[in-house]
């Protein structure tokens, strides 16, 4: 039987909805990814509900649980390392030293950071997790997928439309970046994956009263078709595709309805056209 991919991700859990973890971990496993989750925060829900308990795991914590899977010489297994919100700016130390491992036990394991650290409202990140990525991930990451807010931060470049978010993305040095919550004409929002070969973009209406999560779902399930073949536009293309159809689908709900509505995740309804830049 083929392999079935498999992808260690570090970032955030929750108990109740569908954001970090709690977002990638399905959208993969419903693409026929099996997923390696290891928090990077433990919550009771996405802080934008308000009150929220929980805990930042140590860096030691995530060190250990990595040296344990190592200790097994399982990592030779993974496909891929995924990323995204650091609760602390020392799990960037602590990250980086689990995609070396995996990189050292698997040569072709592709490594994407989504460098979650804040959007249109501003940063919401602990102060000096912005520059731990930078410091730390971004140098090691063969994916990089910032939204706009993120690109202007590490770039000091304003992102105006699709040309000024291909331009900036050339100068983080990664052969792949891929900008979600790009304006585009009409109203439209879109998103834009950038190589040293070509630019592509999808774009969708903007919708309104959209949950959290979909940049996690995004980066998940564009990680789940590169590591099972596809090419950068054609992952593009069935990421966005299923991620458009999953907001429609949740708009005006408070979390994300991946359970409901698992099926698009797969084969969406609908297709975003994809077009050169």
């Amino acid at each position: 039987m083929p392999k079935t991919p498999v992808v260690l991700s570090l970032q955030s859990e929750v108990v109740r909805g569908h954001v970090g973890n709690s977002a990638a971990r399905f959208g993969l496993q419903r693409v026929g990814v099996d997923v390696w989750a290891v928090p990077t925060v433990l919550l009771s829900n996405h802080p934008g509900h308000g009150t929220v308990r929980g805990e930042t795991m140590p860096a030691q914590r995530i060190d250990d649980l990595i040296a344990g899977l190592d200790g097994h010489a399982w990592l030779s297994r993974c496909d891929a390392v995924l990323s995204g919100y650091l609760g602390a700016p020392e799990q960037a130390r602590s990250v980086a030293d689990a995609v070396r491992r995996v990189k050292a036990r698997n040569p072709r394991a592709l490594y994407l950071c989504d460098p979650v650290f804040g959007d249109d409202d501003g940063a919401y990140a602990r102060v000096g997790v912005a520059e731990a990525m930078a410091r730390d991930l971004l140098p090691l990451a063969d994916i990089l997928t910032p939204n706009r807010f993120e690109l202007a931060s590490l770039t000091s470049r304003r992102i105006g439309d699709a040309a000024d978010a291909v331009s900036a993305a050339r100068t983080l040095g990664a052969g792949e970046v891929v900008v979600t919550s790009v304006p585009f004409p009409d109203g439209a929002i879109g998103t834009v994956a950038v190589t040293p070969e070509g630019a592509w973009a999808t774009s969708a209406a903007r919708l309104p009263d959209v949950p959290h999560g979909s940049g996690d779902l995004f980066a998940a399930l564009y990680l789940a078709a590169r590591v099972k073949g596809d090419g950068v536009a054609a992952a593009l293309g069935r990421a966005s595709s299923a991620v458009d159809v999953m907001l429609r689908a949740s708009a005006g709900a408070d979390e994300l309805l991946l359970v409901a509505h698992q099926a698009g995740l797969a084969e969406p309804a609908t297709t975003l056209a994809v077009r050169p830049v």
